[in-house]
């Protein structure tokens, strides 16, 4: 998926696959088990239970999020901090893996667990101390717990979004292997996304509020045209989060523009990439690809990123992909600095809360009503659209920071930057999918996520010329439809 050669790639221990874990709460126990299709029944309470009575529940791990509480990092610490909060990232991952197959009880999957993030956080604290403050307090951010949801009646019957369930024995008929293990993955990730995460477009009221133009607003844009990664250039990496480290996102991307783009990157081999954008724009712009549950095995169904990480299905091209920079309703842009990172969205957001969620998803022809937290049901001859609308102040200094968004920020509900952030053009990715009747959808997500919709997220990273950075500007402060 991502270049290999030439490169000393960090090596992963991700041996099975993780997926959704399901508890049957007995009698003074607690068992971990794998929901099957067959094994429940609705109950009087609404709950869904197995044969024997059980109730049960979907569950997950909730770790705190130590990256995003990292607000200062020396630059000299940096390499070390990203590869210790990556190692956090492995180890939640494979813990949840044990919680879904039942290898490990809970008290020992939690406890094992701690001690590995014990010395991480140790060494981050120790990392950032040779240069600076250490920061004692990261400490407490060890413990982790197993968090619960009673599973949704109608998820233990079908898939969400009103598709049929996969038999067994999916894809089996073929004699693949890699199917068989498809079908494997999707018996097993039957309570991520659930039914509730999914509503009808049309039960939705109008919710889009755009802020007024005032006198000095900047009302143009620029629309750039880089094409639907009709070349396959996926990987599991996170260059931004998790540089240098293979794997680091632990689900699947899709990239346009820079062709080179991968954990390995650096600024120089950005620069020197080629692009998919047709006005020579070697900007990176990714997302988490989004697939339909289908019983079907994708050529990553054995890989990282893909079903070693619980994502699985047939993984989807958008239909359209609409990269447009725009203004600041309330005053001119200035230029955006090369390299400038930016990431929208919160990939931990079911762990971590909504605070930072941000990407919407809609449908084509109603997209004044827009979702956070649920994808849509979209009615006959709509396509499903997700968009991801980035931070558009800046703090005038920084390409980065260390939780990889202090140095940006969205305006007030006025349009107005916060003192000592000004308004550069914002980038707003729109995507678009034919989804077929009755599918279900999943993005995809760090295993523990779920797949849930408000983990969904936009990355970026700003590698446009001088030229065609100033070029987009005086577009955009003229008022002009420049592309």
């Amino acid at each position: 998926m991502s270049r290999q050669q030439g490169h000393k790639r960090t090596r992963l221990s991700r041996k099975g696959l993780a997926l959704v874990a399901t508890l049957a709460l007995g009698a003074g126990a607690v068992a971990v088990v794998a929901q099957q299709a067959s094994a429940g029944i609705t109950s009087n309470d609404g709950a869904s239970r197995a044969g024997n009575g059980t109730q049960v529940v979907t569950a997950t791990i909730d770790c705190p999020d130590v990256g995003d509480r990292l607000t200062a990092v020396p630059d000299q610490a940096r390499a070390a901090v990203d590869r210790n909060l990556a190692d956090l990232d492995t180890q939640l991952a494979d813990a949840y893996r044990d919680l879904a197959t039942g290898r490990a009880s809970e008290q020992a999957l939690l406890g094992r667990l701690e001690q590995q993030r014990d010395g991480s956080i140790d060494r981050v604290a120790d990392a950032i101390g040779d240069f600076a403050r250490r920061p004692g307090e990261l400490q407490q951010m060890s413990s982790c717990s197993i968090s619960r949801t009673p599973a949704d009646p109608a998820d233990a019957a079908a898939p969400a979004n009103g598709a049929s369930a996969a038999p067994d024995d999916a894809g089996a008929s073929t004699g693949d292997a890699a199917a068989q293990q498809q079908g494997t993955s999707e018996r097993r990730s039957r309570g991520g996304p659930s039914r509730r995460d999914f509503v009808p477009i049309t039960a939705v009221r109008p919710n889009v509020r755009r802020p007024a133009l005032q006198a000095g607003a900047s009302n143009g844009s620029l629309t750039v045209f880089c094409g639907r990664n009709e070349n396959g250039h996926f990987n599991p990496d996170n260059v931004i989060v998790a540089p240098g480290v293979s794997n680091g996102a632990h689900h699947m991307h899709d990239y346009v523009g820079n062709l080179a783009t991968d954990a390995f990157s650096s600024n120089d081999t950005l620069a020197a990439a080629g692009t998919t954008c047709s006005n020579g724009d070697r900007s990176t712009y990714y997302w988490p690809v989004l697939r339909l549950r289908d019983g079907r095995a994708e050529r990553d169904v054995n890989a990282p990123g893909g079903g070693q990480d619980a994502n699985v299905g047939t993984i989807q091209r958008p239909r359209q992909v609409t990269l447009q920079f725009k203004g600041s309703p309330v005053s001119g842009v200035t230029a955006m600095p090369r390299f400038l990172r930016i990431i929208t969205g919160d990939a931990k957001a079911f762990t971590n809360g909504p605070g930072n969620a941000n990407a919407s998803w809609s449908c084509t022809g109603f997209e004044n009503r827009q979702l956070k937290d649920k994808y849509p049901i979209c009615p006959t001859g709509s396509d499903v659209v997700r968009t991801f609308t980035f931070q558009s102040c800046w703090d005038g200094r920084n390409i980065d920071s260390a939780n990889h968004r202090t140095h940006v920020a969205f305006p007030d509900r006025g349009g107005r930057c916060a003192n000592g952030f000004t308004a550069i053009p914002q980038l707003v990715q729109r995507i678009v999918y034919r989804v077929p009747a009755g599918s279900r959808i999943a993005v995809d997500s760090f295993p523990e996520q779920l797949h849930k919709p408000v983990t969904d997220h936009g990355d970026f990273i700003n590698v446009m010329s001088n030229r065609l950075m100033d070029f987009a500007v005086r577009c955009i402060n003229s008022g002009r439809a420049c592309r």
